[in-house]
């Protein structure tokens, strides 16, 4: 019988986390094809939150104190945002391009922190921006010139909004709720915020949420393993972080997901880049890898710090 040490359990629900990521990102791509970008991120949510509640009926649902409902707000508000953006950019562009505009994350962490706490910018956050910067406009050449794509800018604003949700992650992981409770009311939060922007988008014809879009047995069959997997991804990446040692000990790992999209690219996709695409999608990547791995010496912390922190 294989066992698991306490060791590696962080990696385990890491690595658990990282690859629902991305055959969530693969199932999006396929829904995309079928539902509108309101629509599609508002599902995203409700369908995991609805899950959720329905598991926590059965057990016991707490209801998040004051300042643990700011929180989840906050973290809420991010992961609206951050996949109204991303389901946008996946629709104009490849799996791989938007999971790595997605994974720029760690490289704007630094940037919220000095827009909400007042620290100042470390040089070497500066030099990862601009490289970031100088990724995407290669990225935007199709080998003849630049082309102007907006669809970028809104796949780096995903990984903005993505650093905020993983601020808020981190801190929710360290309370007393669980990973279910945390991400049930952060689900719910977030369905309920995204409602009125689908209901003005279909405002003309409430009913054309459905008849608008093509909904058959596939599509609400990869609704629901969507929904499941979006589960998964949360509350193991709770368990990750509450169960790790340190930051620097899950931080490799969360490229992993890169990793198993540009298995589904290649498996499902026949997407050619360019010489020019294939070193702006590299420079990205390493820079945000190496912002992950070696992050400024001002903001590794402890968890007893993190803890006092968050409290």
């Amino acid at each position: 019988m294989i066992k698991i040490s306490l060791t590696h359990t962080p990696v385990f629900y890491m690595l658990s986390s990282t690859l629902s990521l991305s055959v969530t990102g693969l199932l999006t791509k396929f829904l995309s094809e079928s539902l509108d970008v309101t629509t599609l991120a508002f599902l995203r949510f409700a369908l995991p939150a609805l899950f959720i509640f329905s598991i926590l009926i059965f057990t016991k649902i707490r209801t998040p104190n004051l300042a643990m409902a700011k929180l989840l707000v906050v973290r809420a508000l991010c992961i609206g945002a951050c996949q109204l953006c991303f389901i946008y950019a996946l629709n104009k562009l490849s799996l791989v391009e938007s999971a790595v505009l997605f994974g720029t994350g760690p490289v704007f962490i630094a940037v919220l922190e000095k827009i909400l706490f007042n620290i100042k910018l470390h040089w070497s956050t500066i030099v990862a921006l601009f490289m970031t910067f100088i990724g995407v406009v290669t990225l935007a050449s199709d080998g003849s010139g630049f082309v102007v794509k907006p669809e970028l800018l809104v796949g780096l604003l995903a990984g903005f909004f993505n650093a905020g949700s993983q601020l808020s992650l981190y801190k929710a992981s360290k309370t007393e709720m669980s990973g279910l409770e945390t991400n049930a009311w952060t689900f719910g939060i977030a369905s309920l915020i995204l409602l009125p922007i689908v209901t003005f988008s279909h405002w003309t014809s409430p009913v054309s949420i459905f008849s608008d879009n093509a909904v058959n047995t596939g599509v609400l069959l990869a609704l629901a393993i969507m929904a499941l997997l979006i589960i998964n991804t949360q509350v193991s990446r709770h368990k990750a972080y509450s169960t790790a040692d340190s930051n620097s000990q899950l931080a490799p790992l969360i490229y992993s997901n890169l990793a198993f999209t540009a298995l589904w690219q290649f498996l499902v996709f026949d997407v050619d880049f360019s010489h020019t695409q294939l070193l702006g999608l590299m420079l990205i990547v390493i820079t945000s890898v190496l912002t992950t791995v070696f992050p400024p010496q001002k903001v590794i912390i402890s968890h007893k710090e993190k803890s006092s922190v968050a409290g």
